[in-house]
């Protein structure tokens, strides 16, 4: 049996796909994407995805937080800070019914515009999924892309929310 090395990525059966971060004499320690950190049994059944050698000195605590960090950047939902332009800071939604009867709702922008967000990053991790599958043959992908495309022109109206342009949704150009 070999050893794998630091840095080596895994898919287990149980925890998906996952980082090897330690090596003891009975346990890797994996970093997985949707599960965090696990032990498991140096014997356990685990697909090599990409083998480090076992020289365990090559490679620095450093250089796997920051392999780690790609991954989860790549493969999670959770974003950088993605700032509200300063005009619309402190300031409110206000949803007013046709019916007089009827209570307004304010919400404030900045909970709004987060919800905003956390909607683009992800389509942006559904978009990265599709183009990844391996279930998907290439016309599937292009035509959900194309519906991804559309979904992004229509969420256009709130980059007016938006501090950086190049946080802007962008949808289909007009031809």
């Amino acid at each position: 049996m070999q050893l794998l090395g630091i840095g080596s990525r895994i898919e287990h059966r149980e925890f998906g796909k996952g980082v090897v971060t330690n090596v003891t004499s009975k346990h890797y320690w994996v970093t997985f994407i949707d599960n965090g950190l696990e032990t498991i049994e140096l014997d356990a059944e685990f697909d090599v995805i990409e083998l480090v050698e076992e020289e365990v000195d090559t490679i620095s605590f450093s250089e796997v937080e920051q392999s780690l960090i790609s991954i989860l950047r790549r493969w999670s939902d959770a974003s950088q800070v993605t700032p509200i332009a300063d005009k619309w800071k402190g300031g409110s939604l206000v949803l007013k019914p046709g019916d007089g009867n009827l209570s307004e709702k304010e919400i404030p922008l900045d909970t709004f515009f987060h919800k905003i967000v956390m909607v683009r990053d992800r389509i942006r991790v559904m978009e990265q999924k599709i183009n990844a599958s391996a279930n998907l043959d290439d016309q599937e992908k292009v035509d959900l892309q194309q519906y991804i495309t559309r979904i992004y022109g229509s969420l256009t109206t709130f980059n007016v929310l938006f501090n950086n342009k190049s946080d802007h949704f962008i949808g289909e150009k007009t031809k």
